[in-house]
C-alpha cells in the first residue's frame, strides 16, 4: 500500500512512518501542510493519504477538496478534535475515516483498509449515481426528439420510434445522437 503523509510534527511522524512500513506500506512521500496535496497526490497516486493533526483547519480541508475534484484517493484523517462540527467538516470535505485520538501503531493498518473499502464503495455508488444521470438526461432528450416529429409529422409514437431507431441503424450511431440531430435542426 502506498501512503501520502501530511504531517508537520517530527515526533508522531517517528511514530508513525515506521509503524506504516512494519505493516508492508511504503510512505511514498511527507509534507507537513496540505498545501501542495492536489499536486503530489496527482503526481504519485498513492493509495491513501493520511493526515495527522491536531485539530483540521480550513486550508487543510480546502486542499482536501480541490484534490477530490481532481484526483480522489481514500484520506484517513489523525486528530484530537473530536467537535461534531470539525467531524462534519472534514467529512464534507472528503476525509474518509475520521480517527480522534487513534494514532496506535497496531491499528493503523485496519483502519487504512477499511478507509480504502469505504472510498471504493462510495466511487461505485458515485459511479453509479453518474450513470443513471447521465441515462435520465438521455431518454429526457430522447422523448424531447419524439415528441417534436410526432408534432411536425403527424406520427403515432411507435412510428416516429421507428423512424428513428432506423435512422440510427443506419448510420451506426445511438438514439440519442439521432435525438440530439433532430433537435438541433429544429433550434
Amino acid at each position: 500500500m502506498r501512503v501520502l503523509i501530511v504531517e508537520n510534527q517530527p515526533e508522531r511522524l517517528a511514530m508513525l512512518v515506521p509503524a506504516l512500513e512494519a505493516k508492508g506500506c511504503v510512505v511514498m512521500a511527507i509534507l507537513n501542510s496540505a498545501r501542495s496535496l492536489d499536486v503530489q497526490v496527482h503526481a504519485l497516486k498513492p493509495d491513501v493519504v493520511i493526515i495527522a493533526q491536531d485539530s483540521p483547519d480550513r486550508d487543510t480541508l480546502e486542499h482536501i477538496c480541490v484534490m477530490n475534484q481532481d484526483c480522489p484517493r481514500p484520506i484517513v484523517m489523525f486528530t484530537g478534535d473530536g467537535s461534531p462540527e470539525s467531524i462534519r467538516a472534514a467529512t464534507q470535505a472528503g476525509v474518509t475515516s475520521y480517527v480522534i485520538d487513534g494514532l496506535d501503531p497496531a491499528r493503523i493498518r485496519p483502519i487504512l483498509d477499511v478507509a480504502i473499502s469505504r472510498f471504493e464503495a462510495y466511487q461505485a455508488l458515485h459511479g453509479q449515481l453518474e450513470q443513471t444521470r447521465l441515462e435520465l438526461s438521455e431518454r429526457k432528450l430522447f422523448d424531447q426528439a419524439k415528441a417534436l416529429l410526432i408534432k411536425q409529422t403527424g406520427q403515432s409514437e411507435p412510428e416516429v420510434y421507428r423512424e428513428m431507431r432506423r435512422a440510427a441503424m443506419d448510420r451506426g450511431i445511438r438514439l440519442v445522437d439521432i435525438a440530439r440531430l433532430v433537435l438541433q435542426k429544429t433550434s
